[in-house]
């Protein structure tokens, strides 16, 4: 399912209008497009599954082993879910966003599903030490203003402990006010696919969100972008372009090399026709 002509012409007219502004910390950015992680996945051949006039979304990967599922009317927090099916040889796995959380961080989760990386993944806790994040001892750190916390506990009754993100509203006499947003990873999420999540929050660059956007929190920053409409319209092409190239390589990558086959024997000279 490539992003057509008239999809990229939708994108483009909606961001036409819109003033953009430079709008940081990240995970008090508002959620942003959610084309920026659609259009993505179409972009590789994931395909809908659901149905067109349902306002759920959801896609599938060409091999049929992933899913994300956008449900903005679900009975839960979470309004995006990426499964994985289990295989022979690998468990499958589960994670899911609250409706808050930045477009741009989920596409880092799910570019890194996309493209793995060849090296080994940062240290999710070198990640957060080195963008400014405070540490504690029990496997938690807190953005630099305290509103979203990154865990590493067990569920429940499980040994196997899972990563938890919230971002939450200072509390007012209490150690914490109301949520904002969540995500949770279970514990065989892939450890790449944490770390680009992590990676992704706690870049320092702003995400674009437009003049009058009202998902944002009112205590995030906002101040006029260099960038132009046409040029936000522009990047987001060349991502588009990009991915595709880089999912292609992946995919060499992970093909078996094939067995070429035994050149047929050549036919022996015939012996001469005795007179």
């Amino acid at each position: 399912m490539p992003v057509s002509e008239r999809q990229l012409a939708e994108f483009a007219d909606k961001h036409a209008w819109q003033i953009p502004f430079d709008t940081s910390p990240r995970h008090l950015a508002g959620p942003g497009d959610a084309r920026h992680v659609t259009h993505d996945l179409a972009a590789v051949g994931w395909t809908r599954t659901s149905d067109p006039l349902s306002a759920e979304l959801v896609l599938r990967s060409p091999d049929g082993r992933h899913s994300l599922q956008l449900d903005p009317q679900s009975a839960t927090s979470a309004w995006w879910r990426l499964r994985a099916e289990p295989t022979d040889t690998e468990a499958g796995w589960y994670a899911e966003f609250g409706e808050l959380v930045p477009a741009e961080i989920l596409a880092g989760v799910t570019d890194a599903l996309l493209c793995p990386p060849r090296a080994e993944p940062p240290d999710p806790w070198r990640t957060l030490s080195s963008a400014g994040w405070k540490l504690d001892q029990q496997n938690g750190a807190h953005s630099p203003d305290g509103m979203c916390h990154i865990e590493l506990r067990p569920l429940g009754d499980r040994d196997t402990p899972s990563w938890h993100i919230e971002t939450r509203e200072h509390g007012h006499g209490h150690p914490v006010g109301p949520r904002i947003w969540h995500a949770w990873f279970d514990h065989h999420t892939p450890s790449h696919l944490v770390s680009a999540f992590v990676t992704t929050l706690t870049d320092t660059a702003p995400l674009q969100r437009g003049m009058f956007e009202r998902t944002a929190h009112y205590s995030a920053v906002k101040e006029p972008s260099p960038l132009s409409p046409q040029q936000v319209v522009d990047a987001h092409t060349a991502r588009l372009d990009a991915l595709r190239t880089q999912a292609r390589a992946a995919r060499r990558r992970q093909r078996p090399a094939t067995i070429q086959p035994l050149a047929p024997p050549s036919k022996a000279a015939a012996p001469p026709v005795r007179r």
